[in-house]
Parts: structure tokens; sequence; C-alpha cells
């Protein structure tokens, strides 16, 4: 018996909006507002949130920027948004530039190398599952709604 799976996607004049869109627009909200108001620190915060879902909705698609167009699966999204995460996590809890000390060179250097080894075992483990999942992910997009 075949499931039946409602269609949450928008469409616009028989044009389907894809997220990638969403990302863009809130992005560009978030641009918009940052640059023409003056916001206190909970309005600032919030505007870093939507900014984040923005970028979370974009980069996604990574893929589909990279080679205008492709395989709605493609690995390049993967990877973006793995390289996203790790760069925004280190950034996010480095000390100010004006704080810096040897210390955080040497705790810098080993997150990174063991950042690294996680992402090369992840990497590796992924790639066998993507090579047990693919044809699977592939049959379903080609008899996906267009």
């Amino acid at each position: 018996m075949a499931r039946r799976v409602p269609d949450l996607f928008l469409y616009l004049g028989g044009t389907h909006v894809h997220h990638l869109n969403y990302g863009i627009f809130l992005l560009s909200a978030v641009a918009g507002v940052l640059l023409f108001a003056r916001l206190n620190d909970k309005q600032r915060s919030v505007c870093a949130l939507v900014y984040g879902i923005g970028m979370a909705l974009t980069f996604d698609e990574f893929g589909m920027w990279l080679h205008l167009g492709g395989s709605y699966w493609q690995r390049a999204s993967f990877d973006a948004v793995i390289v996203l995460l790790g760069v925004f996590g280190v950034l996010a809890f480095l000390p100010r530039w004006q704080r810096i000390r040897a210390h955080h060179y040497i705790v810098g250097g080993l997150l990174l190398a063991s950042v690294g080894l996680f992402y090369l075992l992840l990497f590796k483990s992924l790639s066998h599952a993507n090579d047990k999942l693919m044809p699977r992910l592939m049959e379903l997009e080609r008899t996906g709604p267009q």
C-alpha cells in the first residue's frame, strides 16, 4: 500500500519555490535591518538567529550554487555545511584578539587537529553509507515531484 504524503512545497505560478530562496530572503532581510535600524542587544540576538537560519537554508544547497544546478543530493552541499559548522564553531569560542596568549595557539592547534581527525573519520564512514544509499536516493529524486 502506497503512502500518501501531502505536498508542503510552496508553488507560485506553477514554479516550486525552493528553500534556498527562503534563505536568500532571510539573509537579505537581516542585512537590511542591520544596515538601517538601530538595534538593542536583544534585537541583534534575534537578527543573529535569523541570519543563522538563512545561512543554513542557503548553504544546505551549496552544491547547487557551485555547479549551477545538478543533483539535489550533492556531496559538496554536505561538505560545505560541515566546514561552515566547524569554522563558525571555532570562531564562536575564540577570545578577543587582545586577549590571545601562547596557550590559546596550542589549544587551538590541538582543537583543529582533533576536529580534522573527526571529519576525516566521519567522511570515510559516510562514503561507505554514500555507496549504499546513493542509488536509492537518486531513484527517489528521479521519481519524486518535479
